[in-house]
């Protein structure tokens, strides 16, 4: 029972694979055939991925503090499976316009109800993500541990071959993701493939409703932090006791201990409310130890906008570019499979290298964080390079106005692009790990459900921060009568300035972390043999 219940959870996870490499060309589908500005498609792409990540922050206090796991899982499939749903028939030719003989390249067969649907279908996909990322991996914990007792109870373990079988349908489903998907040229079946897949592992989700063990909603770490603050400010006015000696408060942020002092109460309503008039000092201590981890989690910021540029410019560069190997037309999420796999590599490298490293009750410092933003800086310096080979092309051979025909391509390979991908699969897989281990072992303990998703929201916070910085930039290039570094087409603009300035903007970045990071003071790990 317990392995069925794992394969219908992780039925999920395949959906989720399968989706992620239907949604990396969305740049493409927006430039291609909405005729979007390569700027307003990138806006599009990254505020849409940066909320995603962003929400899961919202969403886990909607879990501690309400739902719980199952029903968050359950109903953003649910919205997930709508909003893929609804991005299938926002394509050409799905809901055709009678009054219109439209192309279904064209922008011109995009009506208004095309528009309604898929931007209601970003908003439902960008809930659904959202969901996954809050709940999916605890809730398949959960059962784990469920198994995990059962297994333990019984004379002999059963072996679970299912649990095997579903970890090489993940291999299988990266593999058909990268290479048959791109060559469905039809968007609406594109989409709609893992529209059917996700409606399908939704419902073989919900077959296992009665089986699954389910925890009740614990409470949210972050009321306690509203809490503190709020007991704090309404003793503004009060003075502070002496330390006391044998338990004494950290020296820093000295205000929020007056939520602390002791109220008298006088009726059992005021005791309720004294909830939040009155907290202890560990939760005291605890919102001040996520108050002190902000300026180190601002520097992260810059790694989310260097890896927003990923599936953005990257692509759109790509999609103008020779994309033959002899004969073969490599499809363009090849760039995706290579990304994940580097990610996937520096992220064990990194961890081996942590494990030897490692001092019993002593923590590391993040040097991951540090060589993670010397490879963002690398990535920007090679975009950089290859970007202005890439101009260089267009005006020696002329294609400047011919590259309008979909035909027309730039004698130049795509895969002259791919180091700066692999280089950008090191900045995530070795940020991931290095941030995650920072917030682990930094953050009080009651945040332990938040600790990935910080993560999550801060490469998502450069997702969106990515679309201020080109707005910006792009404001500040046309000072003084100069042209702006961002026209309307790709090949008429300078994205390899733009790509300077990322450098720039990362080495400036590199050296407020150095100066944060030797300011801040690291906690030691608890002892595990004392717990």
């Amino acid at each position: 029972m317990a392995s069925s219940s794992f394969v219908r959870i992780t039925v999920l996870i395949w959906a989720d694979i399968l989706t992620a490499y239907a949604l990396f060309v969305m740049m493409q589908y927006l430039t291609n055939v909405w005729k979007l500005n390569f700027t307003h498609a990138a806006a599009i792409v990254n505020v849409f991925s940066g909320v995603a990540t962003i929400m899961p922050i919202g969403m886990a206090f909607l879990v501690d503090a309400f739902m719980g796991d199952y029903w968050m899982l359950l109903l953003s499939s649910l919205a997930y499976s709508f909003g893929l749903s609804f991005l299938a028939m926002s394509t050409p030719h799905v809901l055709p316009d009678a009054a219109r003989n439209c192309d279904a390249h064209k922008p011109d067969c995009i009506g208004d109800a095309q528009k309604v649907l898929f931007y209601t279908a970003l908003v439902l996909i960008a809930i659904g993500i959202s969901g996954h990322i809050t709940s999916l991996e605890s809730f398949l914990e959960q059962q784990k541990e469920n198994q995990t007792s059962a297994q333990e109870n019984s004379e002999k373990p059963k072996p679970t071959p299912r649990q095997v079988a579903g970890s090489l349908f993940v291999v299988l489903l990266a593999i058909v993701g990268c290479i048959a998907l791109p060559y469905i040229k039809p968007w609406s079946v594109r989409f709609g493939i893992p529209a059917i897949c996700t409606v399908v592992a939704t419902s073989i989700f919900t077959t296992g409703s009665c089986s699954y063990r389910c925890s009740r909603p614990p409470g949210s770490p972050l009321t306690t932090l509203c809490r503190v603050f709020v007991a704090s400010a309404s003793k503004t006015f009060r003075h502070l006791p002496p330390n006391d000696i044998q338990e004494p408060y950290t020296r820093s942020l000295r205000c929020l201990d007056k939520a602390a002092i002791e109220v008298q109460t006088q009726n059992q309503e005021q005791i309720e409310q004294s909830r939040w008039k009155l907290c202890t000092r560990e939760e005291v201590e605890d919102t001040k130890m996520v108050i002190r981890m902000i300026p180190m989690w601002m520097t992260f910021i810059m790694c989310g906008v260097v890896i927003s540029i990923g599936n953005t410019y990257f692509l759109d560069q790509a999609n103008d570019m020779n994309r033959k190997v002899g004969e073969l037309k490599v499809p363009l999420p090849i760039f995706k499979f290579f990304y994940d796999l580097v990610k996937d590599k520096f992220h064990k490298k990194y961890v081996k290298l942590t494990e030897k490293l490692m001092i019993p009750g002593k923590y590391v410092p993040p040097f991951g964080i540090f060589v993670a933003m010397l490879f963002s800086i690398l990535c920007c310096i090679t975009a950089a390079g290859v970007e202005t080979r890439r101009l260089d092309m267009i005006r020696r051979h002329r294609l400047l106005d011919k590259l309008n025909d979909n035909n027309e391509k730039i004698p130049m390979s795509m895969f002259w692009l791919l180091p700066q991908f692999l280089l950008l699969g090191a900045v995530e897989g070795m940020a991931n790990f290095s941030i995650d281990q920072f917030f682990i072992n930094q953050a009080p303990a009651s945040m332990s459900r938040y600790l990935k998703l910080f993560r999550h929201g801060v490469i998502g916070a450069g997702a969106v921060g990515s679309v201020l910085s080109v707005y910006v930039v792009g404001k500040f290039s046309e000072r003084g009568g100069r042209t702006n570094w961002f026209q309307d087409t790709l090949n008429k603009s300078r994205l390899d300035n733009y790509y300077w300035t990322l450098t720039v903007l990362s080495c400036i970045n590199l050296f407020l972390y150095i100066l944060v990071a030797l300011q801040y003071t690291y906690r030691d790990p608890p002892n595990k043999d004392a717990d």
